[in-house]
């Protein structure tokens, strides 16, 4: 099935609602009109919403448009498949050191560029109480709203409640930056190792100039002169 749409001559109707290359507004008018103006400024009519009454039309460069579709198109694509849902469970009534682990480890994720699903389970009487399981974890979105949205709101299924966080950043994103973090510690790690060496070498100098310089001070030094002998002695 062909989805392009219509382009210049193919557009077979009488008249269209034209759009400019800028998103104005021309109006209604013929097809022969349109085209004209299509060819006075270098640019194609595309049919961009075939079954308005009249069709919709805009002034474009098709060809570029096209280039630019199929980059977002690949770029969606290659985001959606890197995107990784990361799993953490948490209980009910889990304490606070275990609750800010659990939120280190969402924050790790969604750094990443990875989704996180909290999967909290109800135990025996809490199952009566859902709304504790919503507080719990809308609290936790809550605390990771920086760095994250909602995607899925909390949701009971039997004994299990779970919720959906999204990264706020591409995976793509995360990725550039991580390698970005990664070079500027192997630089940093490069200039300490420099410095060490050249406090090294600076040492070893100072430790074999020591004794050239003291014999050097100890030669510089006149030897004694005998007294002259007391006359009559």
């Amino acid at each position: 099935m062909n989805n392009e749409p219509r382009v210049n001559e193919r557009i077979r109707v009488d008249k269209v609602r034209l759009v400019g290359p800028g998103g104005e507004q021309v109006g209604v008018v013929r097809v022969d009109d349109a085209l004209r103006l299509a060819q006075e400024a270098g640019l194609d009519l595309v049919e961009v919403a075939p079954n308005s009454n009249p069709p919709v039309a805009k002034l474009m460069d098709y060809g570029k448009f096209k280039y630019e579709s199929a980059q977002k198109a690949r770029e969606a694509r290659r985001n959606q498949s890197n995107t990784v849902i990361k799993s953490i469970r948490i209980g009910l009534k889990i304490d606070e050191n275990d609750y800010r682990t659990k939120k280190s480890q969402a924050e790790r994720f969604l750094a990443g560029g990875d989704k996180v699903k909290f999967d909290l389970r109800f135990k025996g009487r809490e199952q009566s109480r859902p709304e504790l399981g919503v507080k719990l974890l809308r609290g936790m979105a809550d605390e990771l709203a920086e760095i994250s949205t909602v995607e899925a709101a909390p949701r009971a299924d039997g004994r299990y409640m779970s919720m959906v966080l999204a990264p706020l950043r591409k995976k793509s994103e995360a990725k550039s930056d991580q390698r970005r973090r990664r070079e500027a510690q192997r630089e940093n790690r490069r200039a300490r190792d420099a410095e060490r060496a050249q406090r090294q070498q600076e040492k070893a100098a100072e430790a074999n100039e020591s004794p050239a310089a003291q014999d050097a001070e100890a030669k510089a030094v006149p030897a004694a002169k005998p007294k002259p002998s007391a006359p009559g002695a």
